[in-house]
C-alpha cells in the first residue's frame, strides 16, 4: 500500500496540522516497514522538509508560502504528484482535499471553525475556500477527525454521512509526563520569572478561547488568595484592535485584577512540558475546539484542570477535569479555588487525570488511521 501526504504544513511543526502529519507519519513508520507500506510526503517548493521518518520519499512542487499558492498546491500540484507518484491513497491531513484526485482521497479535518463561527471566515476569499474545501471534502472516500464532537460537527455542517467518517483522537507528546525532564523544571521558573504557586493560561487569544471568562474568575480568586497565587498568561499577544480579539487586557483593568495577572509572553515549545508541571491549576476556557489537545498535555504532566464543560472537552477528560458552566466566571473562580485549597479533591484530580491521559497515544492513532486505510484501499 502506498499513502501520499499532502505536506503542506510540513514545516510548521507547531500549530495543529503541522504537529499533526509529522506524529502520524512517525508512528506510522514504526507500525509498518517500507516494504509493506510507501509512504511519500509532497510539499511545495518553498519547503524543506527535516525530522523525516526512514524511507519517506519526498516530492517536492513548485508554489511559494502565498495563499493562492496554497490553494494551487492543493488543487492542482499536489493531486499531480500524486499521480505521478502511483499512490494508492493520496491523504490530506487538513480541509484543504483538491477537487479530483488519481487516487483514492482520505481528509483529514480536524475542525469546522469556518462554518461553526462564521467570524473567522470574514471575507469574501475566505467564504469561497471555505465552500471549496466544503465540496471536496463530500467527494472524499472518507473522512477522518479527532473527536465524537468534532465528527457531529462535520456531519451537521457539511452534511458528510457518519458512515464514512473515523475519530482518531490526538494523544500528548510522550515528553508531558509528571517526571520525565522535570529537572529542568526549576531551570523554567527563572528564565520566566514564575512565583511559587499560579494558575496557568496557554493558548491563543482570539474570541472563542474566551480568556475573559477566566480573567472574570480572577474577580473571585483574587479576593480569596491575593497575590499568593497569580494568574500566568502564556503567549504571543495579537493585535488588540482586532475584532476577533477581545482587549483582555483593557477587560483585567476595567474590572481591577490586572495586578494579580503575570503576562509572560510566548513561549519556548521545549518549555511547555514544565510550565504545566509548575502550574497548581490548568485553566481552560475555550468555547469551541476540535479536540483540545493543551487540556491533555496538562493532565498528562499530573496538573490538575478547569475548563468548560463543552462537548469536545467532556469527551476527552471524562472525569478527569473539573468542568464549568461555559462563560460562568464566577463558577470557573469557584473551580480554580477548590483545586487550590482542598488538597483531597486537588490529589482525587491529579489521579483521575494521570489515568484518563494513558488512554490516548499516537501509536493507537496511528494503527486507527492504518485501519482507515486498509478500508478505503479495498473499498470499490
Amino acid at each position: 500500500m502506498h499513502i501520499a501526504f499532502n505536506g503542506w504544513f510540513w514545516d510548521q511543526p507547531h500549530v495543529g496540522s503541522g504537529q499533526y502529519v509529522r506524529r502520524l507519519i512517525h508512528h506510522l513508520r514504526r507500525l509498518q516497514p517500507a516494504s509493506e507500506l510507501q509512504l511519500t510526503l509532497i510539499v511545495p517548493g518553498h519547503a524543506d522538509p527535516d525530522d523525516l521518518p526512514p524511507d519517506v520519499t519526498v516530492i517536492k512542487t513548485g508554489g511559494s508560502r502565498s495563499n493562492i499558492s496554497k490553494v494551487w498546491f492543493e488543487q492542482r500540484l499536489f493531486p499531480a504528484a500524486v499521480g505521478k507518484a502511483r499512490a494508492n491513497i493520496a491523504h490530506v491531513p487538513y480541509w484543504g482535499a483538491p477537487l479530483s484526485s488519481p487516487a483514492k482521497l482520505v481528509t483529514s479535518v480536524l475542525d469546522v471553525i469556518p462554518l461553526a463561527l462564521p467570524a473567522y471566515s470574514p471575507t469574501l476569499l475566505a467564504k469561497f475556500y471555505t465552500s471549496l474545501v466544503t465540496a471536496s471534502a463530500r467527494g472524499s472516500q472518507h473522512i477522518i477527525t479527532i473527536s465524537h464532537a468534532a465528527k457531529d460537527d462535520i456531519s451537521g455542517y457539511i452534511a458528510i454521512s457518519p458512515d464514512v467518517i473515523t475519530v482518531t483522537h490526538l494523544a500528548a507528546d510522550e515528553k508531558y509526563h509528571p517526571r520525565l525532564g522535570a529537572e529542568r523544571d526549576e531551570e523554567v521558573r527563572k528564565k520566566y520569572n514564575l512565583p511559587d504557586q499560579f494558575v496557568l493560561s496557554l493558548s491563543g487569544f482570539d474570541v472563542r478561547k474566551n480568556i475573559k471568562q477566566l480573567i472574570a474568575a480572577y474577580n473571585f480568586v483574587s479576593k480569596a488568595e491575593g497575590l499568593a497565587t497569580p494568574l500566568v498568561i502564556a503567549g504571543k499577544e495579537p493585535d488588540w484592535n482586532n475584532p476577533l480579539f477581545p482587549n483582555i487586557r483593557a477587560y483585567a483593568d476595567e474590572i481591577g485584577v490586572s495586578e494579580y495577572i503575570q503576562w509572560i509572553g510566548a513561549v519556548d515549545e521545549a518549555d511547555k512540558p514544565s510550565l504545566y508541571r509548575l502550574a497548581s491549576v490548568f485553566a481552560f476556557p475555550s468555547l469551541y475546539e476540535g479536540f483540545g489537545l493543551p487540556v491533555l498535555e496538562a493532565m498528562a504532566c499530573g496538573t490538575p484542570v478547569v475548563a468548560n464543560n463543552i462537548p469536545v472537552i467532556s469527551e476527552i477528560t471524562g472525569d478527569g477535569a473539573y468542568l464549568v458552566k461555559p462563560g460562568d466566571g464566577r463558577e470557573m473562580g469557584g473551580a480554580i479555588l477548590a483545586l487550590l485549597l482542598q488538597e483531597p479533591l486537588r490529589e482525587t484530580q491529579i489521579s483521575r487525570a494521570l489515568g484518563k491521559s494513558t488512554n490516548f497515544s499516537w501509536r493507537k492513532t496511528a494503527k486507527e488511521t492504518l485501519n482507515v486505510y486498509e478500508m478505503v484501499a479495498r473499498s470499490s
